[in-house]
């Protein structure tokens, strides 16, 4: 009866799964799913409800209970309470219209967290985006006067080039973060990702019955921008027909939905990325020159780690400082033999390499000091306890979720944490896993 009724209450909720179990044994094997909200009948047949809920808020505090009982029981009710029940509702006449209420409530209660939770994110992150656009050489300097202007002149589009690990991404959110726009909303796009066939759809939305599965109408990521920030990734990548398409919308700021008769005006700031200098893919025919004038905006070329190198240990101390920050380790420093091993590396990977070394050496030492033997190239280090075999970059990053997991115990958290996507963290656990087996 209350698998439908609950059913029925969160219908609208898409995001909503829906599980039900009929022991606590069942449950219990389950509960590091992580529910967000139980409800749960002090009738069951294998364990006391009493129990269940303890269980419940020892290992998964957050997740909010409901306790559903055949006894109109204030004493008990009193003390389900206590030990941290959302509510207790009796199975009297008003049972479904209390559930019902209640698991509204819940949700709304969840959501306004979430967005609180969000909005100082969202504040941590501009000021962090701000402070990681560091550097003293000479190249970065003339960077950080255009980065000054593009963040004044927020209705100026900007294009960023550089090697891959440059951290255009962050520059890109620095400079939205920093800007007039900045309460409006940061959407990124990475073309690379998004075949060649459902880009339209997902840049510009689309129309109920626009094409087979298309269910419902949609915004486009153009629309999901307005009055913000579009950050197209890899934005050379774009197919010769989409290049038309983007172009157009450049030039008259107006978008139409597929399979919609009129179009419609959006103003936002498009900030493009790629990895390649855009005037030789002009030059070489695979990107159109009209399009290339009306992206570039406020040119930005982020320069190599290699071709930087007086800041190799400025991001290194910074990374290394932001890393205890987060994780609530007591601050550690870099040793003079540390920081030599730095500058003596090349760093292929770029900045987003040297972080990912930095993070792992705050995990590898256990004093206060990062010296050289926790600073570890390619699986190369004198430290003996680590594993001798060549690693990629990919692996190092690996270890480092690892260890967040390890920490946290969430993936929410650790997602969040790293700035990555959930399924990227679940495809790991579950390689990790077919790997034991």
């Amino acid at each position: 009866m209350f698998n439908r009724l609950i059913v029925r209450a969160l219908d609208k909720d898409k995001d909503v799964e829906i599980v039900p179990f009929f022991n606590g044994t069942d449950f219990l094997a389950r509960l590091s799913d992580n529910p967000e909200v139980v409800t749960l009948d002090l009738g069951l047949p294998d364990y006391s409800g009493a129990e269940i809920l303890r269980r419940i808020k020892q290992s998964h505090p957050e997740t909010e209970v409901i306790i559903i009982s055949g006894q109109d029981d204030l004493k008990m009710a009193v003390q389900l309470l206590k030990e941290g029940a959302y509510d207790y509702i009796a199975k009297d006449e008003n049972v479904r219209e209390r559930l019902v209420h209640c698991l509204h409530h819940i949700r709304a209660q969840q959501k306004l967290q979430q967005e609180l939770k969000q909005l100082k994110s969202e504040i941590s992150v501009k000021y962090d985006y701000l402070q990681a656009i560091i550097g003293e050489s000479e190249s970065m300097k003339q960077v950080l006067l255009l980065v000054d202007k593009a963040v004044k002149m927020s209705n100026v589009h900007v294009s960023i080039t550089g090697e891959p690990g440059t951290g255009k991404k962050l520059l890109a959110k620095a400079i939205h973060y920093n800007s007039e726009r900045r309460d409006q909303p940061f959407v990124i796009v990475n073309v690379g990702a998004i075949p060649d066939e459902l880009m339209e759809g997902e840049l510009f939305g689309f129309e109920k019955g626009a094409f087979d599965g298309a269910r419902l109408r949609q915004k486009g990521k153009i629309e999901e921008a307005a009055e913000g920030t579009l950050y197209m990734e890899d934005v050379d990548l774009l197919g010769p027909d989409l290049q038309i398409k983007w172009l157009q919308f450049l030039q008259n700021g107006t978008i139409r939905r597929l399979g919609a008769k009129t179009e419609i005006r959006v103003h936002t700031r498009v900030i493009s990325g790629s990895t390649i200098d855009l005037g030789e893919a002009v030059r070489n025919k695979q990107f159109r020159e009209d399009l290339y004038f009306c992206l570039m905006g406020i040119p930005l070329h982020l320069p190599s780690l290699k071709e930087r190198q007086k800041d190799v240990v400025l991001l290194a101390q910074f990374f290394l400082k932001h890393f205890c920050d987060e994780n609530g380790i007591t601050p550690l420093e870099l040793t003079s033999e540390a920081m030599r091993k730095l500058l003596n590396y090349p760093f292929p990977g770029n900045v987003r390499e040297l972080k990912a070394v930095v993070e792992l050496a705050a995990v590898l030492t256990n004093t206060a000091m990062v010296g050289e033997d926790h600073i570890v190239f390619n699986g190369v280090s004198s430290t003996p306890d680590l594993l001798t075999e060549e690693l990629s970059l990919k692996a190092y990053n690996e270890k480092i979720i690892r260890h967040y997991l390890d920490k946290y115990q969430n993936v929410m958290v650790v997602a969040e944490k790293l700035d990555i996507g959930k399924s990227t963290v679940y495809n790991l656990i579950k390689k990790w896993s077919e790997l034991k087996e």
